[in-house]
């Protein structure tokens, strides 16, 4: 039975369909020698090809999804034009298929980066009707007052549409800098800086801690990684 052509190579552990999707649209897919295009359907007897490579269609065997503590620095691309180091630099080889990041973060972003084999997982995760919470731990220049924080918590408009935090805690502060730990539901492009950016406050320090259920262990160093127990991520 045939399939589209982005959740098919997401199955076999290629990448995320957004990922897959931006292969095809840039013409670097071929299905049985002709170009792809979106929305195009195969089945796994298809011929299919990434820049001239052929791709296995045989699912990933086992999913497995790893835990890593991202430091600053690094960028979240598999190959950086600048020469940066990328977060896949240190991470094993999965068994089968290969990683796909679950959610970016900026290179100057700290803290927790899901990884996994399976693309139908990556995609339902990231997806915005998932509505799954990411939880971080901020820093800020200042000490933002009451009304700040009521319009962080009502929402602010940004250059591509309104936002809010879902949850906002105060965490101390010090003379010149203050602590929160803040929730969203979306994964918006640097949408935790724009938001506090757009209430007059600019981001010293951003780390996730929480993805969905899946939390940073404190004894975790950054830079390092661990497995996702199987019974862990078979709850995701």
């Amino acid at each position: 039975m045939s399939e589209r052509l982005q959740k098919l190579l997401a199955s076999a552990g290629h990448g995320s369909r957004r990922e897959i999707e931006r292969w095809i649209r840039a013409g670097r897919i071929t299905v049985d020698g002709a170009t792809a295009a979106l929305g195009d359907r195969a089945d796994s007897t298809a011929d299919i090809r990434l820049d001239g490579a052929p791709l296995s269609l045989t699912a990933a065997v086992g999913r497995e999804v790893l835990i890593y503590h991202k430091p600053a620095g690094e960028v979240t691309t598999r190959n950086d034009p600048e020469g940066r180091p990328t977060v896949f630099d240190r991470l094993p080889p999965p068994h089968s298929g290969r990683w796909i990041v679950i959610g970016r973060l900026d290179t100057n972003t700290t803290g927790l980066l899901l990884f996994t084999n399976d693309g139908e997982l990556a995609h339902r995760m990231m997806h915005p009707s998932a509505e799954i919470e990411r939880e971080y731990l901020v820093r800020v220049h200042g000490q933002p007052g009451p009304e700040v924080l009521q319009r962080l918590r009502r929402g602010l408009m940004l250059d591509d549409g309104p936002a809010c935090f879902d949850r906002l805690e105060e965490g101390g502060h010090s003379d010149s800098h203050s602590w929160f730990r803040v929730v969203l539901r979306e994964g918006r492009n640097r949408e935790v800086r724009r938001l506090w950016s757009a209430a007059g406050f600019e981001v010293s320090r951003l780390a996730r801690l929480r993805y969905g259920a899946v939390s940073l262990p404190e004894d975790l160093a950054a830079g390092r990684w661990r497995w996702l127990e199987p019974g862990a991520a078979r709850l995701l």
